[in-house]
Order: C-alpha cells, then structure tokens, then sequence
C-alpha cells in the first residue's frame, strides 16, 4: 500500500558509513523519508530509515530497489549518487580488475541509479538528482588516472542527463569535494594530501558540513533552476 506522507522520498547511495552516512542523518533531521544502500548492512536506526543490500553495480538489485521504493511510498524525490570508491596507483601499475571496479562503482553505479529513478520521477515531473565527482578531474592529480577519469565520465554523464531530464522537471547536478576525512583516503599518503590542499584557494581539508550545504542547495525547490552544474569544492576552478 503506498504511502500518503508528503514528506520527501529520498535515496542516498553508500550510507553505511562516511558522507552517505552523514547525509542520511542530516535529512533524516530534516523530515525526509531516507532509503540508503550499501553491499553490507546499514548503521542506522531510525524510524524514517529503510536499508538495502545492494551492489550499484548489480543491474537486477538496483531495479529491484527501485521498484520496493516506488511500491510502498509511491514515488522518489532526491536520488544522491553517493556510493564510490578510489584508486591511487601510477597507471602503470594498475591491475585491469582494479579499473573494472572503479568504473562498475563510480561511473555503472551512478548511471543506472539516475536511469531507474529518472523513469519513476518523470511520472511526477519532479525530481532532484546530486552526483558525485571529484577536484581529480580539474587538477589532473598523478596517481589517480583511473578514479578521475571514472568521475570525468560522470560529470560528463550530469551534464547530459541534465539536458535529456530537464523537461521533466528533474534538475542533475554534481558536486567535486576536496579530500575530505573518510575511508575513501585513509590509504593516500599524507604528502599527496598536503599537494593537493596546495593547489586549492581554500588550504584546508573538506569537511562533511561542506559538502551538507552544496547538497542541499541542489534539492532545495527554490534550485529548480540549477541545472547541469558541476560545484568544486576547496576554490579549484
């Protein structure tokens, strides 16, 4: 039976820890009906919270996700494509199944998620959609061939899927934080980190809160007119 709440319908990628984890909380306190995903079970209790187990990758589970989603509450309102993943590696020494992963995460993920909800919401005619990229991509960072170039391709993905989706009333954006303190860096060495807090204007890490407040000045209402945007993070142009 679905459901009558006119509270927003939101699905976050990757919530089981990190920033998916601190936005879902965020908008949890905000009022939003919040439905996260990761490939292990979810970390967060609440009465407005419902997890799923699910590979973004996985082409059968995403439909079958979505199709839970719109059968219990009718609709989806916000899709953050927050799942991902990062490799540092000269591109020399990067093994074949470890671009396969990065890009099948980052790039496979986002499209199918945006190409399942973009269906349910152009019934509505309304729909926000935030993606994830990186200052990577500007910055040309060594070491990162693979993870740039899989968030290139979803940057170019948002500005076309912007264009395709904007008649429906559905917005597509993106946003490029700088290093922020999560699992996704835990492994980069902290000279790479102090190079690339160099190359930005704003010479500090990111913080969750950071990335909170692009994220909700993409779905607020009053952004229907942000369209197609990509927001670095840091003052990296």
């Amino acid at each position: 039976m679905k459901s009558e709440s006119t509270e927003l319908i939101t699905i976050i990628t990757g919530t089981r820890k990190g920033l998916g984890k601190a936005l879902a909380e965020h908008l949890l306190g905000k009022g939003h009906q919040v439905v996260g995903c990761s490939r292990r079970e979810g970390t967060i209790e609440h009465e407005n919270y419902e997890h799923f187990r699910v590979d973004v990758s996985d082409e059968t589970s995403v439909r079958k996700m979505i199709r839970a989603i719109v059968k219990k509450w009718g609709r989806i309102d916000v899709l953050l494509n927050n799942a991902g993943m990062a490799s540092m590696n000269h591109l020399l020494l990067t093994p074949t199944r470890t671009v396969e992963k990065v890009f099948n995460t980052n790039f496979l993920g986002t499209f199918l998620f945006i190409r399942e909800v973009a269906k349910k919401m152009q019934k509505k005619k309304f729909g926000r959609i935030v993606n994830y990229t990186t200052v990577a991509v500007p910055l040309d960072l060594e070491g990162e061939a693979v993870y740039a170039a899989s968030k290139a391709a979803v940057e170019s993905l948002t500005k076309v899927a912007a264009k395709e989706l904007g008649g429906f009333n559905i917005t597509v954006n993106a946003i490029g934080p700088t290093p922020v303190a999560t699992d996704l860096i835990k492994n980069v060495p902290e000279n790479k980190i102090q190079e690339l807090l160099e190359q930005q204007s704003v010479k500090r890490m990111g913080t969750e809160e950071d990335v909170i407040n692009v994220v909700d000045f993409f779905i607020k209402p009053e952004s229907e007119f942000i369209n197609g945007q990509i927001i670095y993070l840091g003052g990296v142009n």
